[in-house]
């Protein structure tokens, strides 16, 4: 394997992109502690708190979506392309950077394209099986494809498209960034209460929210449960109150950093089904009620979560159909049958796909990555 190989990973903006980047940084620097790595992405304070953390350096440029917006505002965001691309051979120069990875997300785009320009090594990783605009349009310009589902629009496997899954991240090694989460929130928890992990993802998940509160106020037998609640910002201090004027045990954020030291000890997860948190469920074998946000690209949600509800792995309940009475159901029909639990536990793992940060990081790294596909499930 090549040695000392200097590394920008480009995207981010939400956690489905920027979460599977820091698996790859994480798995390089176990391989190769010379590997130097660089972010870059754009200023979000969710995106530049959490690379902070996982103490990865990182930069910003200019750069807008395009989809969704106007006339003038594409016009607009299409104006900052060509100083995002100024900004992002600057930062290749300086970093002097071999190897480029987009992880999605506009941000990505510049650093890839300005990446093949310089001719450096370019690769994109798709974490959902209908790409987002921009690694569509870097498909076309990226030497490597990495992607997650064996049905990947517009992707199909070859030479140079291969089959990883989603790289999962590792929990947080510094103590004291575990302070919010694990060190204090999971000691307080007994081997017998009843752990619910309710997350809307990274930007949490207004109809979860609403629909949990309500089953909460329906539950007959709520002292042996703990709730830990992903609320996301806006709905912080409400949820908060609602947990302490009932006298629940419970711990709810907005957001949490090391979402998987608390995964590990969940009983039953009530979350959305984007691609890295289906990953992250597969892989730990935990039981879920999954609700995919109705408006993802494609639907790609829905899809994701109606695989794994085939299979016995989840139950899905359609957010058109989300109410306290459906979400309590569900809950209970988990809660008081360990044998199903196990079940959908053991289908979760039958169906995960564990190496994506390995394969990823062996390719950056020199190896050779087809070689390896037979050690990932399809």
């Amino acid at each position: 394997m090549s040695k000392n190989k200097r590394v920008i990973i480009a995207g981010g903006k939400t956690g489905g992109h920027l979460f599977p980047g820091i698996a790859v940084a994480q798995t390089l620097m176990e391989k190769d502690p010379a590997t130097k790595i660089l972010f870059v992405g754009t200023n979000a304070p969710f995106e530049t708190d959490t690379l902070d953390r996982y103490e990865f350096a990182h930069k910003a440029i200019i750069s807008r979506p395009i989809k969704g917006k106007n006339i003038f505002a594409k016009a607009w965001s299409a104006a900052l392309v060509g100083l995002s691309l100024v900004q992002a051979m600057i930062i290749i120069i300086g970093f002097r950077a071999n190897f480029i990875l987009g992880v999605g997300g506009f941000s990505s785009f510049a650093l890839v394209l300005a990446g093949r320009i310089l001719f450096r090594d370019t690769a994109i990783h798709e974490q959902n099986a209908f790409p987002g605009m921009t690694n569509r349009m870097l498909s076309k310009i990226a030497r490597t494809r990495f992607i997650s589902f064996k049905e990947t629009k517009g992707m199909p496997e070859n030479d140079t498209t291969f089959l990883v899954g989603n790289p999962v991240r590792r929990p947080l090694s510094n103590e004291e960034e575990n302070t919010n989460t694990d060190d204090t929130v999971l000691k307080q928890i007994t081997e017998d209460d009843f752990l619910i992990l309710v997350t809307g993802g990274s930007q949490g998940a207004a109809s979860i929210n609403r629909a949990f509160m309500d089953a909460v106020e329906m539950m007959k037998e709520i002292s042996s449960i703990f709730i830990i609640h992903q609320t996301g910002k806006s709905a912080e201090a409400e949820i908060r109150q609602f947990y302490n004027a009932g006298d629940i045990r419970h711990k709810a954020s907005a957001f949490f950093y090391d979402m998987p030291a608390i995964q590990d000890r969940a009983d039953l997860v009530i979350s959305r089904a984007g691609a890295g948190t289906v990953s992250e469920l597969c892989i730990k074998g935990k039981p879920a009620i999954l609700v995919p946000y109705p408006y993802a690209a494609d639907d790609h949600q829905t899809a994701n979560a109606k695989f794994l509800a085939d299979q016995g792995a989840c139950i899905m309940i359609a957010d058109k159909d989300l109410t306290g009475q459906t979400l309590l159901a569900a809950i209970e029909a988990l809660q008081h049958n360990t044998k199903k639990r196990v079940q959908m536990a053991d289908t979760m793992k039958a169906l995960a796909m564990p190496h994506g940060a390995d394969l990823i990081a062996d390719n950056i790294l020199g190896a050779n990555v087809s070689k390896r596909k037979e050690n990932v499930p399809a």
